[in-house]
């Protein structure tokens, strides 16, 4: 089941919720160590709700962001991935679905930000087997359906 996009097509609460529940290990790919960006605080958010969380930038492979080991590419996580959140542009949505697709296991879930739809990278995914959430954010969403239920 897809979550918006320009189909309009949604998913409920409880599916969001249970995505967030049983996710454990995040790769977060456009990761920055800047702070005013949108990644930066997201990672925080996530890293401090206790989500193991993998920044993915090749601009800062080989360093920290946030305490944690950066890594280039998805496909250089040495651990499997359960949901891939991604922080790049709208043309580059397509190539990180297909290098989460890649990936041995694939990863459960690709979740699009605010902002980001790609219905045929979606379309690509679900035929794998792999849910997508488009157009919504990991912290918004986890404050909303699961902190504010603690």
């Amino acid at each position: 089941m897809t979550d918006g996009g320009s189909s309009g097509r949604r998913c409920a609460d409880d599916w969001l919720r249970a995505i967030l529940a049983s996710t454990r290990t995040i790769a977060l790919v456009g990761a920055s160590p800047k702070l005013q960006r949108p990644s930066h605080a997201v990672m925080g958010y996530l890293l401090a709700v206790g989500y193991h969380v993998i920044p993915i930038n090749p601009g800062h492979a080989g360093g920290e962001i946030l305490g944690q080991p950066v890594f280039a590419r998805l496909a250089d996580v040495p651990e499997p991935i359960d949901l891939v959140d991604i922080f790049r542009q709208r043309k580059a949505l397509g190539t990180v679905v297909d290098a989460a697709l890649a990936l041995d296991p694939k990863p459960k879930v690709i979740w699009m930000q605010l902002g980001l739809v790609d219905e045929a990278a979606a379309a690509r995914a679900e035929a794998a087997g792999v849910a997508v959430v488009m157009n919504r954010c990991t912290h918004i969403e986890h404050a909303r359906l699961i902190a504010s239920r603690a």
